[in-house]
């Protein structure tokens, strides 16, 4: 009897490592081994405009979390088309990411992308800034009531000096304030700026982080913000509202992975972006550089997007109508 009960024991005993050796390869297989070399952020457009330092920004925090490097390579061309486009194929295995602008609404609209909005698989929104129109301070123009004066003066001859295009902040302002002029395309904000700085273009407009720096420098005098109310960083400029000009627009950027991507890399990225942007490095290069930060989940991220298709469709289709 004694020598059976030892051996029903003894059966047991090995039935439970055999289970708990199976739960624990189970575990280990569900665990995603990432990531365990560098990771590329794909920035579409040119270094040193504001989606740029968004990018760069990000990445050091990511890199933080995640205890890898983080690298940002710029891509450029087709009003961010390019670079969006070039995330969209890559290998989906979290390694390259891509930082997607509100262009990856408004270009498909337009019919200006190889790509739809919703091919990307969303990991979080990480910054939402309004816009603010710009000029020399060697410029003519004093006020936004000065510029807009010589807008309707002159149809079609003033140079505005775009960051993307088709620019969907142009078509908003302009159908806003029933005002025309010609769109000189630049691949990015910062080489817009140098053509207004230059005396080559008249005027601009870009997001605040875009101009803070030589708006400080005293080179670059803000006119209006299009938002519902004034910006905390740009007290002193009104709104194109105050002005009874109802345009608000504005850009976002966040990242996004191919569509394949596994869920598990996927959710293991959505964890970390949300460390990422409350990192105290992050917070204050975004609050000095007057970069809004606005953090959104995959879902609500992509709930904001169906939103904003929604708020672009009539202004591009207006825009079209126009040509």
């Amino acid at each position: 009897m004694k020598k059976w009960l030892s051996l029903v024991l003894a059966s047991l005993l090995v039935i439970s490592l055999a289970v708990t050796g199976c739960s624990s390869q189970t575990a280990t297989k569900d665990e995603v081994k990432y990531p365990t070399k560098p990771i590329e952020i794909i920035v579409p457009f040119a270094a040193g405009g504001g989606t740029d330092a968004v990018g760069r920004a990000f990445a050091e925090a990511l890199k933080g979390v995640l205890g890898q490097d983080v690298v940002v390579v710029n891509k450029t061309g087709g009003g961010g088309a390019v670079g969006m486009a070039e995330g969209l194929k890559a290998k989906p295995d979290g390694y390259t990411l891509t930082m997607v602008t509100r262009e990856i609404v408004s270009l498909p609209l337009q019919g200006q992308a190889p790509f739809k909005t919703f091919d990307f698989r969303l990991i979080g929104n990480v910054n939402t800034d309004p816009t603010v129109i710009v000029v020399s301070t060697n410029s003519k123009y004093k006020t936004i009531e000065d510029l807009l004066a010589d807008l309707k003066a002159n149809p079609g001859k003033l140079n505005f000096a775009a960051s993307v295009t088709p620019n969907f902040y142009a078509i908003q302002f302009t159908q806003a304030a029933n005002v025309t002029f010609v769109t000189v395309p630049f691949q990015g904000a910062a080489p817009a700026i140098t053509e207004i700085l230059g005396g080559r273009a008249d005027f601009g407009i870009y997001g605040p982080g875009e101009v803070k720096a030589q708006i400080d420098a005293g080179k670059l005098r803000p006119l209006a913000v299009m938002a519902d109310k004034r910006f905390e960083g740009l007290k002193d400029v009104p709104t194109l509202k105050e002005k009874g000009i109802d345009a608000s627009t504005g850009t976002y950027r966040g990242i996004a992975v191919p569509p394949q991507t596994p869920d598990a890399v996927a959710k293991k990225l959505e964890d970390a972006a949300a460390k990422a942007v409350k990192d105290p490095k992050f917070v204050e290069f975004m609050n000095k550089s007057f970069l809004g930060i606005d953090y959104k989940n995959a879902a609500d991220y992509k709930q904001f997007l169906e939103q904003d298709v929604k708020i672009l469709e009539p202004v591009i289709e207006a825009g079209k109508k126009k040509q």
